[in-house]
């Protein structure tokens, strides 16, 4: 799956701000996690709703 089925911009969604397609975690919120040292595992036990998928297309956004 590419970037473009992972990531949605809506602008009822988050004030339009990038998220993760059928969510409303923001691809910033995922960036931040990874920059705080939390790993694919961390992110995907506590947010459960996504993936490894999702996980890279918010890192290459």
């Amino acid at each position: 799956m590419s970037m473009v089925e992972r990531i949605e911009i809506d602008p009822r969604k988050m004030g339009g701000k990038p998220v993760i397609k059928g969510t409303r975690i923001p691809v910033y919120f995922i960036l931040e996690l990874l920059a705080n040292g939390w790993s694919f595992e961390d992110i995907m036990e506590n947010y459960p709703q996504l993936t490894k998928e999702d996980i890279l297309a918010a890192k290459t956004e």
